[in-house]
């Protein structure tokens, strides 16, 4: 998830305008999601990725990335938080919208590669409090925003996280690569 210094996630009004990628972190971004089978989003997010990256690969202009993510993201199993969609005509996709710790535990249990949560301010908030997330993977943006849509929201306990990986991109971005610690 891109995070900006102060620990926001997205302005005010859920604009992103101010996050930095690059050729460079979406290779390297790549490498990293292509380890996960399951995708997790919540309603606004899925439904930004269902307008445009089931057909993003097929556009002349696509670039490299575009059509990678693209065929991954049609590939991927996808799981959406919402109380308001209906999953019933949704090809690959599982709508959770009650008994989220049971839900998610259940598809935790299953065989396969990771599940990673993209973007979905309210859903990861849903998550966090529930102690559902194993790890959390931040770029970290330059810049400080100074308000706008927290990513640490309402955290009832401390949640104490191991580091795994650091990397520093050519853009200024620091990736942090953390689990977490529950012992």
């Amino acid at each position: 998830m891109h995070i900006s210094l102060d620990g926001f996630v997205a302005g005010l009004n859920g604009e992103m305008d101010w996050i930095k990628v690059d050729e460079e972190i979406f290779d390297y971004g790549y490498e990293r999601i292509s380890e996960g089978d399951t995708a997790l989003y919540g309603r606004a997010t899925y439904q930004m990725m269902e307008d445009y990256w089931p057909t993003a690969g097929d556009m002349p202009t696509a670039s490299k990335h575009d059509i990678e993510h693209s065929k991954w993201y049609m590939k991927v199993y996808k799981v959406v938080l919402s109380k308001t969609m209906n999953g019933a005509d949704l090809t690959n996709t599982q709508i959770i919208s009650d008994n989220l710790s049971d839900r998610i535990n259940e598809i935790k249990q299953q065989a396969g590669g990771d599940i990673l949560l993209f973007g979905s301010p309210t859903a990861t908030h849903s998550l966090m409090q529930q102690n559902l997330i194993d790890g959390y993977w931040l770029f970290v943006n330059p810049i400080i925003l100074g308000q706008g849509i927290p990513l640490f929201v309402d955290i009832k306990d401390k949640i104490n996280l191991k580091l795994l990986t650091t990397r520093q991109f050519t853009c200024g971005v620091t990736e942090l690569n953390y689990i977490v610690d529950r012992q």
